[in-house]
């Protein structure tokens, strides 16, 4: 395959030349791009790392993914898969687990489904067993079966049912403790309890971590983890394992999603995860002080989502950026054809700058947000695999409370940028017109495979109503009982202090407000508070599913609440200070173009900012960023680093020659020799059928009436 541009092309004299349009930008580029990707990948050490593992893959024969991609079958993209994951767990053999941490989340970018069909075994199966097995249950599993290195045994994670997803405490899978034998009897009472969308089950799995109910002497003790075998060493069903596909998905078909029912499948007692819920040979059950830790396995899952929000909103406003540039339509309002004089470019349009450059302010913050998160999570699980192994309990508080404000700012991160990123990927797609829809221009499959992001490891809406929930609760306990915060949602400690005569005080008031991102923060917190606040009152008179939508919305706010927070101290505390001005132009269009457009009804109702204020901001505050914004959009883009084979696009290519790259491609994948389709005697029967009349051996004309009728 050729690098999709032509060599010799002849052309006219006014033939367009979006390249040169790209150029141009690129020559008045006013700060480091670099060091930039310094800022977006958390330090020069890191972005060194990512600059170095994606020139590695893309040069690796097996790795390196082209526009071919978005023309495979089902079937092709499972094999291909395959010999992905089989060439990365060589590279793991060198690289360092933090290193092939980072390797995966590049993977991600471009080839999601070698990232997740891998990251089910590295990640939710040994997460799993991280969050839930004790120090020797991890090491056996993760290292002397070598799981880790994907050698040995591979793993998936059963959770979701077939009639549970989100209701975790739900599930119906049993596990049935056999004090005769010492064993725990794993069993599918019924169709509903059909293990589904279980990743790796239909080919790939040898093990899987279990979510079942654990039944000790009759009595239920609720769900609980167990790894199962799935299949022996010859990779053939043990006795009692079902397994099946589940066939065509939306997008992400290179991952073998499978269903997985238990008919008495015995396993060993110690099979059991038991870092914290313990049964010993004679019964005796020891319960977990927190249930909910049993579920820390999917916190790394939501942590990786957010990066992968990050990534995949760099990808997709670069290709339509990129394409903004190149792309000229319509000439200025009144101006005649002019021979020579070139058509405007997309991006030089107001309303095409406010569809756009937007999500390229919101991916720069992801950046933040998301690596914050991941050092957080990684530090949290430390903090409690100590205190676990020393016995520690206060140790073990500690983590516990601080694992519930984890589980809030994942669960809000996950489900807000998740949402975020797939409006991206669609926005962009329309924004590049017809052209975005055709599959050689990475939106449509970048859009199928992500919006399983939305509902998987926790239906944003319902992710949401539990997010939202705890917040409200912290507001009760403010008001009742003069509760002290602590975490990310601190704030929620001032709460009386916005309330009761203060309730109609408005933040946001002036133009310049707009530009103070510390007071945009205030605002969060405030409407986060009042919100939660005349939530709270509603619990008081009915019940919390009362208010499922406020608690998505609090949700919402929280998220962004986090993202601006860290967004801020990033930039405060940055070592290149040359990049301060840049980034902070970037941090306003993104308070004023995501958080006050899409927030403005909330903060209006709960009177967080004045009308005059969101007017001011909608007329002329953002009109005036975006403008700002427009001359460095290739330089904000080109900061990414992400090379031609990240991006994938025709169009999208970093020379922005965005025609010839994209008519030859279609050319190389779709030669135009093949003009006769292999079906294309259907259309020639169709076309060159005879008459009716002939067809009915002319049976029924008025020859044959008159004939007939004598």
């Amino acid at each position: 395959m050729s690098a999709y541009k032509t060599s010799s092309v002849i052309q006219a004299p006014n033939a367009p030349d979006p390249r040169s349009s790209i150029a141009k930008e690129r020559d008045n580029i006013q700060f480091d791009t670099i060091k930039m990707h310094h800022f977006l990948e958390g330090s020069k050490a890191r972005s060194e790392l990512f600059l170095q593992l994606t020139q590695q893959m893309e040069r690796d024969p097996i790795l390196n993914t082209d526009l071919k991609y978005y023309d495979l079958t089902k079937d092709e993209q499972r094999e291909l898969t395959v010999h992905k994951i089989n060439r990365l767990a060589r590279y793991i053999e060198g690289d360092n687990f933090s290193d092939f941490q980072r390797r995966l989340s590049i993977v991600n970018a471009f080839d999601p489904q070698v990232g997740t069909r891998l990251g089910v075994n590295l990640g939710l199966f040994l997460s799993c067993i991280r969050g839930n097995g004790t120090a020797e249950q991890l090491g056996y599993w993760a290292l002397s079966k070598e799981t880790a290195y994907v050698k040995g045994i591979y793993g998936c994670f059963a959770m979701t049912e077939l009639a549970h997803g989100s209701n975790v405490m739900g599930l119906e899978t049993t596990a049935t403790f056999d004090q005769d034998t010492d064993e725990f009897v794993i069993n599918t009472p019924h169709i509903g309890a059909t293990k589904w969308w279980i990743g790796g089950a239909a080919h790939s799995a040898t093990h899987t971590t279990v979510y079942a109910r654990l039944i000790v002497k009759g009595e239920d003790y609720g769900v609980k983890t167990f790894v199962v075998p799935l299949r022996d060493a010859n990779h053939e069903l043990n006795p009692g394992i079902s397994v099946g596909d589940i066939g065509s998905k939306m997008g992400r078909d290179g991952i073998d999603n499978g269903w997985i029912q238990f008919s008495n499948v015995r396993i060993p007692r110690f099979f059991m995860l038991q870092k914290f819920c313990k049964v010993s040979k004679d019964g005796e059950v020891i319960l977990p002080p927190l249930e909910q830790l049993s579920y820390s396995a999917l916190l790394g899952g939501r942590v990786i989502m957010v990066l992968d929000s990050f990534r995949m909103a760099a990808r997709m406003t670069t290709i339509a950026i990129r394409y903004g540039i190149g792309r000229r339509q319509f000439r200025p309002s009144g101006q005649e054809f002019e021979e020579g004089v070139p058509e405007n470019q997309l991006l030089d349009y107001p309303l095409h700058q406010k569809r756009l450059l937007p999500y390229l302010a919101l991916a720069y913050v992801f950046s933040a947000g998301a690596y914050k998160v991941e050092r957080t999570i990684e530090d949290t699980l430390t903090l409690l695999d100590d205190a676990v192994d020393n016995d520690d309990d206060a140790g073990i508080m500690k983590a516990i409370e601080e694992m519930k404000s984890l589980f809030i700012d994942s669960g809000s991160l996950k489900s807000t940028c998740t949402w975020l990123a797939a409006e991206v990927i669609d926005q962009c797609r329309q924004s590049c017109g017809g052209h975005g829809y055709s599959a050689y221009n990475g939106f449509g499959k970048a859009y199928d495979d992500w919006v399983v992001q939305c509902t998987w490891e926790g239906d944003n809406n319902v992710l949401g109503i539990s997010i939202g929930k705890p917040i409200i609760k912290h507001v009760l306990a403010v008001i009742d009982d003069d509760k002290i915060v602590k975490g990310s949602s601190a704030f929620l400690t001032h709460t009386k202090k916005y309330i009761g005569d203060n309730y109609k005080t408005p933040i946001l008031k002036t133009a310049a407000d707009a530009a103070d991102l510390k007071l945009i923060l205030k605002a969060l917190e405030v409407a986060i508070i009042r919100l939660s606040y005349r939530a709270s009152e509603s619990v008081r008179k009915h019940n919390f599913e009362y208010v499922g939508p406020e608690s998505v919305e609090i949700t919402r706010l929280k998220s962004h609440h986090y993202l601006l927070e860290e967004f801020l101290r990033r930039v405060e505390t940055t070592e290149d200070k040359e990049l301060v001005p840049w980034l902070t132009l970037i941090g306003k269009l993104y308070a004023s173009g995501i958080i006050l457009e899409k927030f403005a009804a909330t903060f209006l109702t709960y009177h967080v900012a004045t009308t005059d204020f969101i007017t001011e901001v909608s007329s002329n505050q953002l009109p005036s960023l975006l403008q700002e914004v427009r001359p460095h959009a290739v330089a904000y883009t080109d900061a990414f680093q992400q090379s031609d084979m990240m991006i994938n696009s025709a169009i999208g290519r970093f020379d922005g020659n965005i025609y010839e790259n994209y008519f030859t491609a279609v050319k190389e994948l779709n030669p135009p020799r093949n003009f006769k389709a292999p079906y294309s005697a259907a259309l020639e029967a169709m076309l060159n059928r005879k008459s009716l009349d002939e067809r009915n051996r002319f049976e029924k004309t008025d020859d044959a009436a008159e004939m007939l009728s004598k």
